[in-house]
């Protein structure tokens, strides 16, 4: 489930000026490789949770994109991930996720102004910590109902519900979430289902908005298409 040495994301951009690294401290004594950027002149915050693979490296692209729609950034690294200690597991994440807020917290930015961002094996993490919580927006990539259901969709033969550890459940925690979202999904998607993504959009109670991409795989392409959509979605979040 978990693979940090593996990038699945191609060669990423290279250049990223501005952002600071930081160390953020969560549960067990694990720090967190981290890069912040704050822009003074907008204090609505991404916070990034990434997906299965790979390392900060392979996001820079999306980076230098937030840094286009005039926000500040947060982007963490898991535990196990980017160097840091530790092995990832679903609760060991969660405590990730919120040691990542606590410090955006401890800076002035408050939940209110946090736009949680999920990246495939991450929207399980943003809609775990979302919960009940109103943060100014979410913004799930390619999100799945559970882990459990695509366990059964690659490995049909298996008691997957015995074996797995770590089910991240969002189709039971969908139903809780108060603050805006917007789910991005290409129908393209070979790692987890389209009609996955369609149906934590369609079971999502609050306010919500979708960019669905006929053309996109999993890894979607960060176009003037998606980053309007971002941009207008960070519209309606201020």
């Amino acid at each position: 489930m978990y693979y940090p040495k593996v990038n699945r994301y191609g060669t990423s951009q290279n250049d990223l000026r501005d952002s600071k690294e930081v160390f953020i401290q969560s549960t067990d004594g694990i720090l967190l490789r981290s890069w912040f950027y704050e822009n003074n002149k907008n204090k609505t915050t991404i916070l990034l949770f990434h997906g299965n693979a790979g390392d900060l490296d392979n996001r820079i692209y999306k980076l230098n994109a937030f840094k286009n729609l005039n926000v500040n950034y947060l982007i963490i690294s898991w535990r196990g991930y980017s160097g840091n200690k530790g092995k990832p597991t679903e609760h060991g994440l969660y405590d990730d996720a919120r040691a990542a807020i606590q410090w955006l917290e401890n800076r002035g930015i408050k939940k209110n102004s946090i736009v949680l961002y999920g990246e495939s094996l991450g929207t399980g993490v943003a809609i775990e910590v979302a919960q009940r919580e109103k943060f100014a927006g979410i913004i799930l990539e390619s999100p799945y109902t559970s882990i459990e259901d695509l366990a059964k969709k690659y490995y049909p033969f298996l008691p997957v519900r015995l074996l797995l550890k770590d089910k991240y459940q969002s189709n039971l925690k969908i139903k809780n979430l108060i603050s805006p979202v917007l789910v991005m999904h290409g129908e393209l998607d070979n790692v987890v289902p389209f009609s996955m993504g369609k149906k934590i959009y369609e079971n999502i109670p609050s306010k919500k908005y979708s960019y669905f991409s006929k053309f996109d795989t999993h890894m979607m392409q960060f176009n003037e298409t998606l980053v309007a959509e971002l941009r207008s979605f960070l519209k309606q979040t201020n």
